[in-house]
């Protein structure tokens, strides 16, 4: 998932969903996942190969960059390639392990951390509202202390926290959403609660605590 083999040189590819493009209806379409699937992580994927490219052939030819605007870009297509793979991970269809309540080890901790599910999920809804112009609300456990975090990231790559480890994505770019939703975040953001894969997020906190 994460890079082709040696043979077939170091570059991304796009992964392939855990489920059907109509597997998440109603609450993403068919259309829509498609769309955001194909099209835009897509995106990220090309754009990540391409510069890729471009330093293999500047070291080839001894030639000289713009390193700082070549790695920005870069750090942009790598964090939306990343973030796309965990918001898929993320997902599963409502009612056949999307939705409902956190379990085990990572309900534990939502409830050391906010209190109570209910206090996470108005915190975590109120940054995915909130976060400004396109980018993620995001759920990380920290590497240096006993606790959960949530943060907004901002495009891909801008106000990324080093050190925490990240457990759950919601992609509010407009692309996420809008031939569903139009314009209403809001009414995307509830809807998302149905398809959360709680079962994968906590297999992920579990890993986390593990190292």
């Amino acid at each position: 998932m994460e890079m082709k083999n040696m043979a077939n040189e170091k570059l991304y590819t796009l992964p392939k969903l855990p489920y059907d493009y109509a597997a998440l209806e109603p609450y993403i379409s068919k259309e829509q996942l498609t769309l955001h699937h194909t099209k835009h992580h897509q995106a990220y994927v090309t754009g990540a190969n391409a510069i890729f490219e471009k330093l293999d052939k500047a070291r080839k030819e001894k030639a000289d960059l713009d390193l700082k605007a070549t790695l920005k870009e870069l750090s942009f297509h790598i964090g939306g390639y990343r973030l796309h793979n965990t918001f898929w991970e993320n997902l599963a269809p409502a009612g056949k392990g999307g939705g409902g309540l956190p379990k085990g080890e990572l309900a534990k901790a939502i409830d050391e951390e906010f209190g109570s599910f209910e206090r996470f999920k108005k915190e975590f809804t109120t940054a995915a509202s909130s976060v400004e112009g396109s980018g993620w609300a995001v759920l990380t456990a920290s590497t240096t202390t006993p606790r959960l975090l949530i943060n907004q990231i901002e495009k891909h790559n801008v106000n990324v926290y080093p050190g925490f480890r990240i457990l759950l994505v919601l992609d509010v770019w407009e692309h996420a959403y809008y031939l569903d939703y139009k314009n209403d975040r809001a009414k995307y953001i509830e809807a998302f609660w149905n398809l959360v894969n709680w079962d994968a997020v906590n297999r992920q906190f579990i890993t986390h605590l593990k190292k």
